[in-house]
């Protein structure tokens, strides 16, 4: 793990990259404001989690690192180990957690629950969408108080390292560290008055086969009947309407994704 202060005090806002190596846009970003030097109105933490991951360019070494919080100084997993640290960098921060994805080329963020601080950030972010997880957190960062994960696009892209470097200037814009309102030409979540919002209800399983298709888009909705995906050309059609997230064929091995709910916006 390697961790870089701005500013002067003990920070109360932190950046973390790396958690999957296999995602490489949060260190880029990381490494980009790193190389920017902003002159910072409020100390903030930037921490590369898993940089022994990002050099193999694994996703873990011995274990998924964003399933193993709160972790285990004492484990012989590197990830359980490495948990326990990440945690301990960012105790009492304002956090932001940058990923990318096989599913969706936008960005947009995922919450753990609607607290006062998602309310407060994620409208200003540049993001498509907000989703609550509610109980599908599975040891995820998120889980951690008054933290925000971020997918910035499409995992290895340029156009997501490009994305996770404006969404981390617009958090720190939004949590003080930079002057707002622009962060240095960050535009304001796309000009949109409001960012939609949705709730996690299940998982989408998959069968057994060969080779899988995913024909709807993720955040449009799906009408009962409708064929969303298939397994060996088989076609997989929704029992109920519903509206996809993290929706691809090959992202998850044991599911395409998730069944969610529309539940509003955020001005």
């Amino acid at each position: 793990m390697d961790v870089h202060d701005l500013g002067d005090g003990e920070p109360e806002v932190a950046v973390v990259g790396a958690i999957h190596g296999d995602e490489p846009c949060g260190a880029r970003a990381v490494e980009r404001l790193l190389d920017a030097d902003p002159a910072v109105e409020r100390a903030v933490r930037l921490v590369l989690a898993n940089e022994a991951a990002l050099d193999a360019g694994e996703r873990f070494l011995d274990a998924d690192l964003n399933r193993a919080f709160p972790g285990d100084a004492d484990a012989d997993a590197h990830e359980t180990r490495l948990a326990a640290e990440v945690l301990a960098a960012i105790e009492g921060c304002t956090t932001l957690a940058i990923h990318s994805t096989q599913s969706y080329a936008g960005p947009f963020a995922v919450v753990d629950s609607m607290d006062e601080v998602a309310r407060a950030v994620a409208p200003h972010l540049p993001v498509d969408a907000v989703i609550q997880t509610d109980a599908f957190t599975e040891g995820r960062l998120i889980e951690h108080p008054h933290t925000i994960e971020v997918e910035a696009g499409l995992q290895g892209s340029a156009e997501a390292a490009d994305n996770a470097y404006w969404l981390t200037r617009a958090f720190l814009a939004a949590t003080g560290v930079l002057p707002a309102p622009g962060a240095d030409g960050v535009v304001d979540a796309g000009g949109r008055e409001a960012v939609e919002v949705f709730r996690l209800r299940d998982r989408i399983p998959k069968p057994a086969a060969e080779t899988y298709e995913v024909f709807a888009r993720n955040f449009e909705r799906v009408a009962a009947g409708e064929r969303f995906a298939a397994a060996d050309g088989d076609a997989i059609r929704a029992d109920e309407p519903f509206y996809p997230v993290l929706l691809s064929p090959y992202g998850y091995r044991d599911q395409f994704g998730y069944v969610a709910d529309r539940v509003g916006t955020l001005e």
